[in-house]
């Protein structure tokens, strides 16, 4: 509450020294005529009073007025046709014709964090993701819409409901697997799975250290800046926009009870066990019992307008999805103010953003459970407690998850009302000097409802009676920005220059609670609210946080050749020990325009720039108070004859109490062209990341009395290099136009350093060694089946020394890699990679008068990963369902790589092993829609000014040689990044779409 006032009464007094300064400039009032080349009007042009939000759209006439500063400066913009600057003189009408462009792309205003840049005089590594190829998917959350449009970032989404996607920018910059910073309208936020996508008017993605550094410690994994969507001048408009949608899971290939029993039996009968007294009255199809047809649908409708002095947008949404599993939803309620307006040299505008959104996650993973059920388990058993079948040890012992059980019994509900939003103002006191002031709140109040109804979901399940429990949470941020900007040109020399200071609270507090025995209404239901039951368990915490910084930033352009761009931010955080709170930033970036050069005469060259930059960032992306150790205040001693209770504290976490900054440091060059009258353009990176101080957790030993988790060190180093290609031809053969866009990126990631003395990391069927990538397969290696007992004893060691003596004709041979004359973990090995060699992006598009096509395909290409699906069912070893149509090896079958079947031994069902690693390469088309553009003579007659109807589809191609559901799968763990353990696939989905406007 304290920090609301503060802000509050840092905005009452800032607002009234700004309005006192209004009448400083004298206004001019000018009217203006907007024509093409051959005299046409242009309506929806934009006029802009450069240096500020305050603009203007041309009507239908092409006419437009505005009131602006004597010697100030206009930017006259329009789709298809070359800019022009125009200095404001005394003079009241003006005539201004546009000449048709051929480098729009490179007049782009691109936002690079507390300021703009036109994309011609970028220095940095910036992509620019249009905001239409975002909005045309049907996707949860922004990140999930930006697969494949931009080089350098990676992600991973899924199919679940509001499941959020994995995204990376210039891989892995440390080991906690970070998210890159947000920057929405100038707010440091998210863009979670509560922010809605059709708001958005741009996205900048800065990906080197010179472009994130004005971000500083927060910016080290790239920075993804989002502007919403602006009211224009001109009466309000109304915008509509509405998708229908059915998803589709993909399925496995699975026995029928037929098929499952003769495999088992076999199982059974090499094994020498009784075989199991199988239903085969029963033939479930559990993918029937745990899928279904999905559906989304999102709608959007929008207000904008404005005048020569403001504008305001207000646009409201629905998303809803139903998921393919069944009991699995996601429901989002979104709405949104954005104003301006302006007033002499006094402009303020506020961005605020309200949305609710609801999700009903899923129990279990189901996507195993139909694998690990057997075909002869019903899906309901009177028998067994809550209803449910999932065998018993007699008919069908296995350890599987009944999911239309699970989905029953336990509710899981996460619900959460978010405000985020900003105030800004600025006051220009002279037409090259303004000072911004933005204000900005978040507020996220969460509330999670867990209820588990009498009844088991599994064989061997222990009781448990009715359970509620109930957590509510309530995060706040909020920031004060404070920067003065300088931008003037002398002659061929122009700088611009900002500096300022910003201060960030984040405050979050949570409390929980939970009973036991929960009772029924006189209808049946249980009564899922906290002041019944029994054995009450409550808990909660609070945790703050603040950084404080300082920045400033300088570009100078000579002639548009030489141009220099270089940032220094200090940022103080109270996450790290007060000896190392405080952390510098710096980078320097510098680009030569070759084609302004004398001596460059090229005609086919129309803009060649070269580029390179050098910056630091950094990250303390870490706990709240990770550098403080916990102490238990809990503990109680019996002392004395009488044995009284005394109190006492114990520490039951160690920390270091010196924790520092990591810090990234990145080198990159570039070059940026357009060639053939700028219809191909072409960007080219190459870079190195390294990351010193890598923020780690530790592990200790117990004997050392800690007992709170591993503490957090500086320990690893990482580097990260890569090259990136972004090329876009485009042609416009009236009235067939086209274009073409490809992003391609390699990376390599190394492991320098693990710290305190660690030479590698061993997680499951993975290690990560100094010298070598991340999570590298360290598995047992196999040399086809023994097809003999005769090769079974012939297979010795130098020595002589049979290898697998145990083994018999059928089962696998591994290999003896060390030579010792038996299999250990000794001879594993290191057998692949997780990570892609590379990754393409390739975005098409073509139209013929008011019919538009466009693709996106997404690739990569050449890493190995790890079939989850097929270590389970594949093995024998236990009971599960198989594949369809396997073949194990029997005397009479003995073409086959899969080994005898063998229940109860791990002989043949090692998951440890080369045999279950498959090439993960695909290539796959994300999306492809076909869009109708209602002719004017239609639209005209029903009062819209423009409408479209659009049929469209998502991943509803694959090219690949993995077997298993999706070879473009998520797994969060950075060390096992290509293991595949079930994960919620990527979903087919076929989509109707209506957008119209008036």
């Amino acid at each position: 509450m304290k920090m609301k006032k503060r802000l509050f009464h840092y905005a009452m007094g800032t607002c009234a020294a700004l309005l006192f300064s209004m009448q400083l400039l004298a206004q001019h009032s000018i009217k203006g005529q907007l024509r093409s080349a051959n005299g046409e009007p242009l309506s929806g042009a934009t006029i802009i009073l450069k240096g500020t939000n305050k603009s203007v759209v041309t009507d239908e006439k092409g006419a437009f007025s505005l009131d602006v500063p004597v010697g100030s400066t206009l930017v006259v913009s329009y789709v298809g046709y070359t800019p022009q600057e125009i200095k404001v003189t005394n003079q009241s009408a003006l005539d201004v014709q546009l000449q048709p462009s051929t480098a729009q792309d490179l007049q782009q205003v691109i936002v690079v964090g507390y300021g703009t840049q036109q994309k011609k005089d970028l220095t940095g590594a910036i992509s620019l993701v249009k905001a239409s190829e975002v909005q045309k998917r049907q996707a949860t959350t922004v990140a999930e819409a930006m697969q494949g449009l931009a080089s350098g970032v990676y992600v991973r989404g899924g199919g679940r409901p509001g499941s959020e996607a994995n995204i990376q920018i210039r891989g892995i910059k440390n080991l906690s697997n970070s998210n890159p910073l947000y920057v929405i309208d100038g707010m440091i936020t998210t863009a979670n799975r509560d922010f809605n996508p059709n708001d958005i008017e741009s996205i900048q993605i800065l990906k080197d250290a010179s472009a994130a550094a004005i971000y500083g410690s927060r910016a080290a994994n790239g920075v993804i800046i989002i502007t919403t969507k602006k009211g224009r001048q001109g009466p309000m408009k109304v915008e509509f926009s509405g998708k229908s949608s059915l998803e589709v899971t993909p399925r496995f290939e699975l026995a029928e009870t037929e098929e499952f029993a003769r495999l088992n039996n076999m199982a059974y009968d090499n094994a020498g066990k009784p075989r199991q007294q199988l239903d085969m009255s029963v033939n479930t199809d559990w993918q029937d019992e745990a899928f279904q047809v999905g559906n989304m649908h999102d709608y959007n409708l929008a207000f904008s307008g404005g005048s020569s002095n403001g504008s305001y947008m207000v646009s409201g949404g629905y998303f809803g999805n139903k998921g393919t599993v069944i009991s699995t939803n996601f429901d989002r309620l979104s709405f949104r103010v954005n104003t301006q307006g302006s007033k002499g040299i006094f402009s303020i505008g506020e961005n605020l953003a309200i949305s609710n959104s609801k999700t009903d996650e899923m129990s279990g993973n189901p996507y195993a459970d139909v694998t690990r059920l057997l075909p002869t388990i019903p899906v309901h058993d009177p028998a067994n407690p809550g209803g449910y079948g999932y065998g018993n040890e007699a008919k069908a012992r296995t350890f599987g998850t009944n999911p239309v059980a699970i989905a029953n019994l336990e509710d899981r509900t996460n619900e959460n009302f978010r405000v985020r939003g900003n105030l800004w103002s600025e006051l220009k006191f002279l037409p090259f000097l303004k000072y911004r002031l933005n204000l900005g709140y978040e507020t996220s109040n969460d509330h999670y409802d867990y209820l588990r109804k009498e009844g088991n979901w599994t064989l061997n399940q222990p009781y448990d009676p009715a359970i509620a429990e109930e957590n509510r949470a309530r995060w706040q941020s909020g920031l004060v920005e404070n920067t003065l900007s300088f931008n003037k040109t002398f002659g061929s020399h122009s700088v611009n220059a900002v500096v300022g200071q910003t201060y960030q609270r984040d405050d979050y507090a949570r409390i929980s609670g939970r009973k036991r025995n929960i009772i029924r209404s006189s209808t049946g239901e249980f009564i899922d609210v906290l002041d019944q039951g029994n054995e009450p368990q409550t808990g909660g915490y609070n945790q703050r946080a603040v950084l404080l910084s300082y920045l400033g930033r300088v570009e100078y352009n000579y002639a548009d050749k030489y141009l220099l761009n270089a940032v220094i931010r200090r940022d103080g955080t109270s996450r790290l020990s007060t000896a190392n709170q405080w952390g510098n930033f710096p980078s320097v970036s510098a680009a030569w325009r070759i084609s302004k050069e004398s001596f460059f005469n090229v005609d086919w060259i129309n803009d060649l720039k070269l580029r390179a930059s050098y910056g630091t960032l950094g990250s303390s992306n870490i706990g709240y108070w990770d550098y403080l150790a916990t102490i238990n205040t809990f503990s109680t001693i019996a002392m004395g004859a009488d044995q009284h209770i005394e109190s006492g504290a114990t520490v039951v976490r160690l920390v270091n109490d010196d924790l520092k900054w990591e810090k990234l440091t990145q080198k990159n060059i570039g070059i940026d062209a357009t060639f053939l009258n700028n219809r191909l353009s072409l960007t080219a990176e190459y870079y190195i990341a390294d990351t010193k101080d890598v923020l780690t957790a530790m592990p200790i030993a117990y004997t050392t009395g800690n007992d709170g988790g591993n503490p957090v060190v500086n320990a690893a180093s990482l580097r990260n290099k890569g090259f990136e290609l972004s090329a876009t031809y485009r042609e416009d053969l009236k009235p067939f136009k086209y274009y073409a866009t490809a992003n391609i990126t390699t990376l390599k990631n190394k492991v320098l350093e693990l710290g305190y003395g660690r030479n590698n990391i061993y997680v499951g069927n993975t290690v990560t060694e100094i010298g070598k990538p991340i999570g590298m397969w360290y598995v047992l290696e196999t040399d086809g089946l023994f097809q003999s007992q005769q090769e079974v004893d012939n297979y010795k060691n130098k020595d002589g020394k049979v290898i697998q003596p145990t083994s018999k004709p059928g089962d696998i041979r591994f290999k003896d890699n060390n030579g010792d004359g038996q299999i250990t973990n000794a001879d594993k090995a290191l057998v692949g990679i997780p990570w892609s060699d590379w990754e393409l992006g390739l975005n098409l598009g073509a139209s013929y008068k008011n019919f538009e096509l466009s693709m996106n395909w997404f690739g990569a290409f050449g890493a190995t990963v790890y079939n989850g699906m097929k270590s389970l069912v594949d093995r024998f070893d236990d009971n599960s369902n198989y594949r369809k149509g396997i073949q194990p090896w029997t005397p009479e079958n003995t073409n086959t790589d899969v080994p005898r079947a063998y229940y109860g031994s791990t002989l043949n069902s090692r998951g440890d092993t080369k045999r279950f690693l498959e090439n993960g390469s695909f290539m796959r088309l994300k999306y492809i829609g076909i869009a109708y553009n209602l002719p004017p003579s239609l639209t005209n007659k029903i009062g819209f000014s423009n409408a479209s109807v659009t049929l469209s589809g998502q991943n509803l191609i694959t090219f690949t040689k993995y077997d298993g559901l999706d070879p473009e799968f998520n797994n969060s763990s950075i060390y096992e990044r290509g293991f595949d353990n079930y994960s919620f696939p990527n979903l087919k989905m076929y989509s109707l779409g209506l957008q119209f406007g008036f």
